[in-house]
């Protein structure tokens, strides 16, 4: 028997392992687990060059996924003034007014669309305080911007567009931009204008946000994009220096007006990978966002909008996906309003038996309760972020609420009766749209914030199994990983509480002993 590499002994383990829930040490080598038990259990194990931690009475669970996040992306998402602190207009003008400049641009990220306090989104609102710079104002969506009119004529925008996706150039009665631009083709009009950081720039800051969210005890994401389409050529290059900090799994964009020969493409893609990473999906969007009235809702939001699916032929969206799953490929779908879960949900519907627990919607803000038991009927993997919930409020008074109403807002963030209807909950942060710490997730999941209410509270098994067993089941990997077994992943997180004892609010705060990822060890408190 050769030698583990790594054990880890004095510790209240959570196995999420039917057959032993419960254990006190565990052994590692080459990168899976080797034995599960007591200290008697491991002893055998040791060898001269392996190294034994004691945990000290730590709890250790299996590693904590993130279900949906943005690390590559969001490297530029997440870029410039951080404005997810402001909470009014007067507070937005003081921060562009001291906002520092890159390349003559003002750039800023993470804008609560209630800043505006129900205004339209509008340049002039900002104009006179941003001296004539070019001004890139992504708001905490990620679906949309506000931009200044300097911006606007540097991308040679000077009215309307039209798009093969559901995006929009706003503009006034005049044909002028407004400079609100709702949606991604929108606002990539202005990508080839506006400052980048350097290739060696993003290698360095991608390990660094890797590296910090490995403290906060993530082990793994699943990346709902592939950025700009060198993200392979980019964690290539991480592998070739040092160990990714977590192990990623990529999902590239499947969007409005893709070809035949541009489906073949996603499939291909499916072959890429290293050590700690693959492309292993695909990701659509079937709508927008709430607050940008581009959520694909079964009647009109309270300004009209919010009756056009993101595809302008949902069948065409149909039809991708059908293509992608006769080949293999596993999709993700982001889907807000009821409308847009309800055509997922026949989208898979359409592909028999064989669609079970190979397909998921990410998000579902908002859907009735006849949608409820489908996720499980069909198979469906429910994919939420909890810490969204904290852009709306409790008396309804938020942009979130009052676009859908009282009826559609209190139906938020339905977590815990899709759990309850049999669903997988796979929980994230979708970062940087929240922040990615995941004991965040853990406490907010089961303390939910604003419409959803504590009736959507998970239980602390729950958030746990939402970030570890329910994420290995979305993925695809619940044979390898998301339990502490024999012949699993040595995929591992310690912290200095029970994660699923303590109070919520202590988990959201809790120490992180210890994060392993592949045996490797990412993370050692001090």
């Amino acid at each position: 028997m050769p030698p583990a590499d790594l054990i880890l002994t004095g510790a209240h383990i959570h196995t999420l392992d039917p057959g032993r829930p419960e254990a006190t040490a565990l052994a590692v080598r080459a990168g899976h687990i080797a034995a599960v038990g007591g200290a008697e259990d491991v002893r055998d194990w040791k060898g001269p060059r392996t190294e034994t931690i004691d945990l000290g009475g730590a709890t250790l669970t299996p590693g904590l996924v993130d279900s949906h996040s943005h690390p590559v992306l969001g490297l530029d998402m997440a870029t410039g003034e951080d404005l997810s602190g402001v909470r009014d207009l007067d507070g937005l003008r003081r921060a562009l007014r001291t906002a520092a400049r890159v390349d003559g641009w003002i750039v800023a990220w993470g804008l609560d669309h209630n800043a505006f306090g129900g205004r339209p989104v509008d340049r002039t609102l900002i104009e006179d305080v941003l001296d004539g710079a070019p001004a890139f104002i992504r708001l905490y969506d990620g679906h949309s911007a506000l931009v200044s009119g300097a911006a606007l004529r540097a991308a040679g925008v000077e009215g309307p567009r039209e798009f093969a996706q559901r995006a929009s150039v706003v503009c006034d009665e005049q044909g002028r931009p407004t400079g609100h631009l709702i949606e991604h083709a929108a606002m990539d009009l202005l990508t080839a204008v506006l400052p980048k950081p350097s290739y060696a720039e993003r290698r360095t800051r991608l390990v660094e946000l890797l590296t910090g969210m490995a403290v906060t005890g993530l082990t793994g994401a699943h990346v709902m994009d592939l950025g700009d389409g060198d993200v392979p050529e980019l964690l290539a290059a991480v592998e070739a220096e040092t160990t990714l900090p977590l192990r990623l799994r990529l999902a590239p964009w499947c969007m409005p007006g893709i070809s035949d020969d541009g489906l073949a493409e996603l499939i291909a893609l499916q072959r890429e990978a290293g050590r700690h990473w693959l492309v292993g999906g695909a990701k659509f969007f079937m709508d927008g966002t709430v607050e940008g009235g581009t959520a694909w809702l079964e009647h009109a939001d309270c300004h009209g909008q919010g009756t056009d699916a993101f595809w302008p032929d949902p069948e065409a969206y149909a039809y991708a996906v059908r293509r992608l799953h006769a080949a293999g490929v596993r999709t993700a779908t982001h889907a807000i309003g009821d409308a847009a879960v309800r055509h997922v949900l026949d989208t898979v519907a359409g592909l028999g038996p064989s669609g079970r627990l190979v397909h998921r919607i990410e998000h579902i803000e908002t859907v009735p309760d006849d949608t409820v038991p489908r996720f499980a009927e069909l198979g469906v993997i429910a994919s939420m972020q909890p810490p969204h919930t904290a852009y709306t409020r409790a008396d309804h008074t938020d942009e979130w609420s009052k676009r859908l109403g009282a009826e559609r807002a209190a139906r938020a963030w339905r977590t815990r009766d899709l759990r309850d209807a049999g669903a997988v909950v796979a929980l994230g942060s979708d970062w940087p749209i929240a922040h990615y710490d995941v004991r965040q997730v853990l406490a907010t999941a089961r303390v939910p914030r604003g419409a959803a209410g504590p009736a959507q509270g998970l239980t602390g098994l729950q958030a746990l199994e939402g970030c570890t067993s329910h994420a290995a089941i979305a993925a695809g990997e619940a044979a390898v990983a998301g339990r502490i077994a024999p012949g699993f992943r040595a995929d591992l997180t310690a912290f200095g509480l029970d994660p699923v004892a303590a109070p919520a609010d202590e988990v959201a705060d809790a120490p992180v002993r210890l994060t392993v990822m592949g045996g490797h060890i990412t993370h050692r408190e001090a």
